[in-house]
C-alpha cells in the first residue's frame, strides 16, 4: 500500500464538475492499493500517517501531527502510484490491486481516517477526478507498507 501525502492549506476534489471531498488545513492523501496488500498495511500506513509530525508548533518547529492541530484529511485513490516505468514508454499497473480489491481497502482506510479524527473527505473510486491543492511547505511525504 502506498500513501503520498501532501501537506496543505487547502485542497478540494471533483467528480464531473462536483465538489466530491474539500479541505481547509491537513493532508491531502493519494492512496494506491498493490496485489497482495491487506486491512492490516491499511492500520499500519493509517497509524503512521496520524502520527506523522510534519506540522508546525507554536515556535515554528515541525513537531505536531495531523491530529494534534486539528487538521483534516482528503483521500483520493490513486492507482498510478503503482505505475511500473522500467521498461519503455508506457507505464504497466500490473502492480496495482485488482479494482474490487482496491475499492475494498480504500473504503476501509477511509472509515478508519473518520473513526480516528472524526471526519474524512473523499474523492470517488475510479473516477476521472480534478484534485485542486495548495501544497503548504511544500510538504510531501511517500508512505509505502511493506516496505
Amino acid at each position: 500500500m502506498r500513501a503520498l501525502l501532501q501537506r496543505v492549506t487547502s485542497a478540494s476534489v471533483k467528480v464531473d464538475g462536483k465538489i466530491t471531498g474539500e479541505i481547509n488545513g491537513g493532508l491531502l492523501v493519494f492512496l494506491g492499493v498493490g496485489e497482495g496488500d491487506t486491512e492490516t498495511y491499511a492500520d499500519i500506513l493509517l497509524k503512521k500517517l496520524l502520527a506523522l509530525r510534519i506540522f508546525s508548533d507554536e515556535n515554528g518547529k515541525i513537531n505536531l501531527s495531523v491530529k494534534d492541530i486539528g487538521g483534516k484529511v482528503l483521500v483520493v485513490s490513486q492507482f498510478t502510484l503503482y505505475a511500473d516505468t522500467s521498461r519503455g514508454n508506457r507505464p504497466g499497473f500490473t502492480l496495482a490491486a485488482k479494482p474490487d480489491v482496491a475499492e475494498k481497502l480504500y473504503n476501509y482506510f477511509c472509515e478508519n481516517v473518520k473513526k480516528e479524527i472524526g471526519a474524512v473527505e473523499r474523492g470517488v473510486f475510479g473516477a476521472d477526478m480534478e484534485v485542486s491543492l495548495v501544497n503548504d511547505g511544500p510538504f510531501t511525504i511517500m508512505l509505502n507498507h511493506p516496505q
